[in-house]
């Protein structure tokens, strides 16, 4: 890399042992300690490493001496008032958000262009990597060439893309491409691009070493804290900032510290933990802190188990799950094939940041300390509907049976009990119910990154095949690995044969089913469901299974270990017991759960053939140098520094520079006469709000794209399109499952599903983007209100692109997820909060009044309460006070630039 200019105010840059013969420099934070009289070695791991880096960049201007000051005297249980800049090492993408992100960068090389600029001050200033990931689906299974023919598809579908991607690769020195077919992004980066410590020349030509820390457009991007990396899920929005010079803001985190003790019962895995985790954390409401894990049995946990507990922060809603260094770290970095200079350095650095180890209790200071004995872990799915309701195996027949019965309000299915053993035929003469499996996925990097359970899957299909027992023909079922390695293990273990006997053979190497790229069910199986309202099930080994992710018409999905996806899918049905109930019926004889079930000794001894440095090593030598004919083929990739846009129902150039100035248009205003466009209910997800999956072809996108002469075949997924903003912004608020409370209620109750809202004040039913699309035209401003965690799941910056481009001034709601609060005020859109009490139902808002804004007409601060005047059909008024979100001060400017991406655009052609 580079030469790069430290300042070292704090006259901490000091030399450490590599080796015996070879040192580094580095910016010592036990240095640090010592010239500040503060106890920095009392902090939490990972706000050392986020300080590491406040302290490398000072420079006076974006990271001053007071910014280091604070963090080095973060306090426990201090007030969260301070703001911390901090500069990353690195970025990572996957594919769906990575090419909106390539064409805002494109559009800011034509804003530089038009401006007589050079187009090349528009230039990623850290490394990234974009791994395309999302973009496969599973059309073919159970086939023998299903792998293959499943790329070739996707190639198919996505050439444009493609193209793109690859003009990116020449356009921008720092912009790298892991092509089709390696892996997911997340588990690529645990293998491969993450590297431990990177180093750089100073002007004396000193080496000088840092930690690895990252963003990434992905929620998930927290699997690598499983390393001891510090990094999290941004929006494309803020991760664009990140790869542009701008540090990445967010205020001095709590830190909660999670001692694990004893050790995990003999046949409980790694997922059955996470899942214990995830409930665990979730009722502590760790939302927006970081959490970090010690203690006995953390230091217990193999490296992978780590990641996937690490993997699923965002499910629990912590920043990040972090796990400090140790020999676990080196020993996985060793069986992975770092090289040796590289794990020198890398275990040299953090022995003398004094942060190598996994804490004891009492030796650093947490926020809060929660505890799990890992022996009270039982095997458990989680669901039907959220990853955060674990259920207890032994529980989940009667947990689907209670919900079946229950109101939709309660997480239920609302239907009549009786209805629960009846049988319908399909058109295919598919004899199907409810409660049944018909899509069971080995998917998700929470899981394939993980030898353990996918060993313990392939021993529990060689047990099940020896035993005579089958899945049945209609269930969907895949095998869709992070990564080529997990293939090469399974197949040098024996296990792979007895995998595929069973239907789950190697269909995509990527993120399918957990992303909603499980492709469709017969038209037979869809009509069966849609014609009888069948509540048919999903088991997939991944992290999501929110409604209408995983398939639009299957209702109910389980989150569950790779062995128990095989297990219940050769059960066929959830309202099978597994832990008293036989799985199957073998020429009469029962066969249940515990006689296919491998021990943890049996999956011990087959471990070696998962950590062959020579196989990961050869696998990842060929990203670079042979990633494929089908890639490397790509045709009418378009050169230069500027990308001319050419037609693209893919790919458009971005309207957020259009009517771009160098000086940003008048400060911001209050808000009056505002109508409503949604009013929604809790737990409104980036899904609800801006969907991956399927287009319907009689949704607005559907439209749009039949309009522009593409056929329904051709379609493919909204993840696939979005780089082109005509398709999303007719997606945002349109998932099928998605309950606007303005609508009135059914005569049974339950709430009509779908992107409709009412236009006021005529009250006339229409889609939500029809509606905007008035309301911008007669030049009335909308608002969207929600109730609790409004935005949680995948950081889809696209969720709050589409918010904007809708014509969505404020969000109001109860509480709000963080990278979407974020990524809201990153598109000037003003995320505000209901006071303690306040909400739409306490308000009575139902979606017929009219609303002003008052409070941010003249000057605007972080966090300050504004008024929101509620202005009844009937006349009457209600002022109340609401909560700002604009949480920091940098935030504020972003809001007065009209965003972060144009506020960084003026600061880069400014220079």
């Amino acid at each position: 890399m580079s030469q790069a200019a430290y300042q070292d105010p704090f006259k901490t840059l000091k030399d450490f042992k590599i080796t015996d013969t070879k040192k580094g420099k580095f910016f010592s934070l036990p240095a640090l300690e010592k010239n500040l009289g503060v106890k920095v070695s009392r902090l939490p791991v990972s706000i050392r490493i986020v300080l590491e880096s406040v302290l490398r960049n000072c420079d006076g201007k974006k990271v001053t001496e007071e910014h280091v000051k604070q963090l080095a005297n973060w306090g426990a249980t201090a007030a969260r008032t301070d703001e911390i800049p901090f500069v990353v090492s690195r970025v990572v993408l996957q594919d769906f958000t990575g090419v909106p992100l390539l064409a805002d960068l494109a559009a800011m090389r034509n804003v530089a262009a038009k401006q007589g600029k050079n187009p090349k001050n528009i230039e990623p200033l850290v490394p990234v990597d974009l791994v395309v990931d999302h973009s496969v689906q599973i059309d073919h299974f159970r086939e023998k060439k299903a792998l293959d023919l499943n790329m070739k598809l996707e190639f198919q579908r996505n050439n444009e893309r493609y193209q793109f991607m690859k003009w990116g690769m020449q356009a921008f020195d720092t912009f790298g491409v892991v092509p089709p077919g390696f892996g997911i992004v997340h588990q690529v980066n645990l293998e491969y691009l993450a590297r431990g410590v990177h180093k750089v020349s100073d002007k004396k030509k000193n080496d000088v070493y840092y930690p690895d820390t990252l963003v990434g457009t992905d929620s998930h991007t927290t699997m690598i804290n499983g390393i001891g990396v510090v990094g999290w899920g941004v929006g494309g929005i803020e991760a664009e900032a990140g790869m542009l010079g701008q540090p990445v803001y967010f205020l001095t985190p709590d830190v909660v510290g999670v001692n694990l003790t004893g050790a995990l019962r003999e046949g409980c895995t790694a997922t059955d933990l996470v899942l214990t985790i995830t409930e665990m954390l979730r009722k502590a409401k760790v939302v927006g802190k970081f959490v970090e894990f010690f203690g006995e049995g953390t230091r217990s946990l193999s490296l992978t188990d780590r990641a996937t507990i690490a993997n699923m922060a965002p499910e629990y809603g912590a920043t990040m799950g972090f796990f400090p260094v140790d020999e676990a770290t080196i020993d996985y970095f060793k069986g992975t094939g770092r090289t040796k200079a590289e794990i020198d350095a890398f275990e040299g650095y953090f022995k003398a940041q004094k942060m190598f180890g996994i804490p004891k209790k009492g030796e650093i200071d947490y926020t809060t300390e929660l505890t799990l004995d890992l022996s009270t872990v039982a095997p458990s799915l989680a669901g039907p509907k959220r990853p955060q309701d674990r259920i207890e195996i032994g529980n989940v027949k009667s947990t689907f049976t209670e919900l079946f019965g229950k109101p939709v309000a309660e997480n239920g299915f609302n239907k009549k009990a009786e209805d629960l053993e009846a049988t319908y035929t399909n058109a295919d003469g598919v004899k199907v119910k409810n409660g049944d499996v018909l899509i069971a996925a080995i998917t998700s990097c929470t899981n394939t990154s993980n030898p353990s359970v996918l060993l313990a899957a392939g021993l529990l299909a060689k047990k099940a095949v020896e035993a005579g027992l089958k899945v049945p023909a209609h269930i969907k079922t895949s095998l869709a690995p992070g990564s080529r390695v997990v293939t090469k293990y399974l197949e040098a273990a024996g296990l792979l044969p007895y995998l595929e006997k069973l239907g789950f053979g190697v269909t995509a190497y990527g993120c399918t089913t957990c992303i909603g790229n499980a492709g469709d069910l017969t038209p037979a199986m869809n009509e069966a469901i849609v014609a009888n309202d069948i509540v048919a099930a999903a088991v997939l080994s991944g992290n999501r299974n929110f409604e209408a992710r995983i398939h639009p018409n299957i209702r109910s999905n389980f989150l569950a270990s790779p062995p128990l996806v095989v297990a219940y899918a050769i059960a066929g049905n959830v309202t099978k017991d597994l832990m008293t109930e036989p799985v199957g019926r073998v020429k009469g004889k029962d066969i249940y759960l515990g006689d296919i079930w491998p021990t943890s000794a049996e999956i011990n001894k087959l471990m070696k053939f998962a950590m062959n440095s020579k196989t990961f090593k050869d696998n990842y030598a060929d990203v670079k140098g042979a990633p494929g004919k089908l890639w490397q083929d790509i045709k009418g990739v378009a050169e230069g520094e500027v990308y001319n846009w050419p037609s693209s129902t893919y790919i458009a150039e971005p309207p957020f520079f259009a009517d771009f100035t160098m000086e940003p248009k008048a400060a911001a205003t209050g808000i009056s006469g505002a109508r409503a466009l949604g009013v929604f209910g809790d737990s409104i997800t980036t899904d609800h709000i801006s969907p991956a999956g399927s287009i319907k072809e009689s949704s607005p996108a559907g439209k749009w794209l039949k309009e522009n002469g593409v056929l329904k075949a051709d379609f493919n997924s909204y993840g696939s399109r979005r780089g082109n903003h005509e398709i999303m912004m007719r997606g945002t608020f349109a998932n099928v499952r998605i309950k606007n409370l303005m609508i009135p209620a059914k005569a049974d109750g339950s709430r009509v599903e779908g992107g409709e809202t009412l236009f006021q004040p005529s009250g006339e039913q229409m889609s939500i983007y029809d509606a905007a699309m008035k309301y911008i035209a007669e030049g009335t401003p909308t608002m969207i209100f929600g109730g609790e965690e409004y935005g949680t799941g995948s950081s889809r910056d696209w969720a709050a692109k589409g918010t904007q481009l809708l014509g969505v001034k404020a969000v109001i709601a109860k509480s709000f997820e963080r990278i979407h609060r974020s990524n809201l005020v990153g598109m000037g859109v003003l995320p505000l909060q209901f006071l303690a009490g306040d909400s739409v139902d306490s308000l009575g808002i139902t979606g017929n009044e009219s609303f002003d804004l008052k409070g941010i007409e003249n000057d605007i601060k972080p966090q300050q309460q504004v008024t929101l005047v509620i202005n009844r059909a009937d006349g009457s008024k209600q002022e109340v006070k609401v909560l700002l979100r604009i949480d920091t001060p940098i935030e504020v400017d972003y809001y007065k630039h009209g965003g972060i991406l144009p506020f960084v655009l003026r600061q880069l052609l400014a220079a």
